[in-house]
C-alpha cells in the first residue's frame, strides 16, 4: 500500500472547506492574471467573487526569472504579445500577494495560488496558502510536483494536455508525499470549443484513480460544462473569472462575469443535489399522488345487479378511490351489488366478483 493511501481515498480539507464527493462542488474563481499586474485590480476581483458568493479565489504566482528563459515565443492565438512580456507584466510582488491573501481573508474567501516556479511555491509555503494548485503546464514536470508534494498540502492537479500514463506518473510522485490530491480534468483550447471538452474524461479519471476527486477546470463559453461535469461527480470546478471581459489581458475573452460565477454556485450545489438515487415512488409524492392518480368511479347511476361498462364506469381524479385506473379491465362485465350514484368512487364490495390486488 502507498504511503497515506487510505488518507487520500477520503475527502480533504482546504482551510475549513471540505473536498469530496459527499459535499457540495467547490468552486474555484480563477483571478489568475486578470489583474493584469494591477493591485487595485485584484482587490477588485476579490470583491466581486465574494458578492457573488464564491468561496475561494485563486491567483498565479510568477516570479518570471525563475520559471522562464528570455523568448520571444507568442503564446499562440491567446495573445499577440511575447509571453515573456506577459507574464513580466502581470507580475505581484510577494508583498502585493500577501496583501491579497490577507484582504481575502478579512472577506471570508480562501485564497488559492498556483506556482510555476520552486521559487514561487517556496513563498507561497511561507505565506501558508492552506493548498496548492497546480497548472496543466506542470502535470508533467515532476521535480516541481515533488518539490511542492514535499511541503505535506494538498494539491489540486489540472492534467490538460495529459493521458493517463503521464497523470499516472505525476499521481505516484504526489502520493509518495501521502499528500491529499484531487484531479482536473482539463483541454488546454483557448476558449475551448463544446465538442473538445469531453466530459467522458471525468469518468475515466475516476476509474482510473479511484478513491480521488476529480473535478474540472474549464475554459469553454458559459458555464454548462461544469454543470454537466458536477453530474458526472466532478466534485471541484475552476472557471477563469473577471469583473469585465472587456478588461485587457489574454486570459479575460474566456472569462466568466461575476452574474456567470453566481449561477455557476447555485447552479452546481443545485445539480449536486439532484444527483444519484434511485427510480421509485417517494413518500414526499403522495399528496400529488392523491389528486393526480385516477381511480374507478361510476359515470352514471348504476343500479343493483347491473353490468358494469364503458358507459357507467371510467377512471377520474382524484386518485383516493379504493381501485385504481389499472384494474378498470377487472371491473368490466362484472354486476353490481348496490345501486350506486353517479360520479363515486367505485368499492371493491360494489363488484361482484371483483379479486383486485392491492
Amino acid at each position: 500500500m502507498v504511503q497515506g493511501e487510505d488518507r487520500m481515498n477520503r475527502p480533504f480539507w482546504i482551510g475549513r472547506r471540505r473536498v469530496g464527493p459527499d459535499d457540495p462542488p467547490l468552486v474555484i474563481a480563477e483571478v489568475g492574471i486578470n489583474h493584469d499586474g494591477d493591485f487595485k485590480k485584484a482587490l477588485r476581483l476579490v470583491d466581486a467573487a465574494k458578492d457573488v458568493g464564491a468561496e475561494v479565489v485563486k491567483f498565479q504566482c510568477h516570479i518570471t526569472e525563475k520559471e522562464m528563459i528570455p523568448t520571444d515565443m507568442k503564446p499562440g492565438k491567446i495573445s499577440d504579445e511575447r509571453l515573456w512580456d506577459i507574464i513580466k507584466r502581470c507580475e505581484l510582488a510577494e508583498d502585493e500577494e500577501r496583501r491579497v491573501q490577507a484582504y481575502c481573508r478579512r472577506r471570508g474567501l480562501v485564497y488559492l495560488c498556483t506556482p510555476f516556479s520552486r521559487e514561487a511555491a517556496d513563498r507561497l509555503e511561507a505565506m501558508g496558502v492552506p493548498a496548492f494548485k497546480i497548472g496543466s503546464g506542470e502535470c508533467n514536470n515532476y521535480p516541481l510536483l515533488d518539490h511542492v508534494a514535499r511541503k505535506g498540502k494538498p494539491i489540486i492537479l489540472s492534467t490538460g494536455m495529459n493521458d493517463l500514463r503521464s497523470i499516472r506518473k505525476a499521481v505516484g510522485t504526489i502520493r509518495r508525499h501521502g499528500v491529499p490530491l484531487a484531479l482536473m480534468h482539463c483541454t488546454s483550447m483557448y476558449p475551448t470549443p463544446h465538442d473538445k471538452v469531453r466530459l467522458g474524461a471525468i469518468t475515466d479519471l475516476r476509474r482510473a484513480f479511484p478513491g480521488l476527486p476529480v473535478g474540472l477546470s474549464d475554459h469553454s463559453e458559459g458555464i454548462w460544462t461544469c454543470l454537466g461535469a458536477v453530474a458526472l461527480g466532478a466534485c471541484v470546478l475552476e472557471k477563469h473569472f473577471t469583473v469585465l471581459r472587456s478588461w485587457p489581458g489574454p486570459d479575460t475573452g474566456i472569462s466568466i462575469e461575476p452574474g456567470e460565477l453566481a449561477d455557476l454556485v447555485r447552479g452546481s450545489r443545485a445539480v449536486w443535489q439532484a444527483r444519484g438515487g434511485r427510480k421509485t415512488i417517494l413518500r414526499d409524492e403522495q399528496p400529488v399522488i392523491d389528486f393526480a392518480y385516477a381511480t374507478v368511479v361510476s359515470i352514471a347511476a348504476i343500479r343493483r345487479g347491473e353490468a358494469f361498462s364503458r358507459s357507467n364506469v371510467w377512471v377520474k381524479r382524484p386518485g383516493v378511490g379504493p381501485i385504481r385506473a389499472e384494474h378498470l379491465g377487472r371491473v368490466f362485465g362484472k354486476r353490481s351489488t348496490a345501486d350506486i350514484p353517479a360520479d363515486v368512487h367505485i368499492r371493491p364490495r360494489d363488484v361482484a366478483g371483483l379479486r383486485c390486488p392491492q
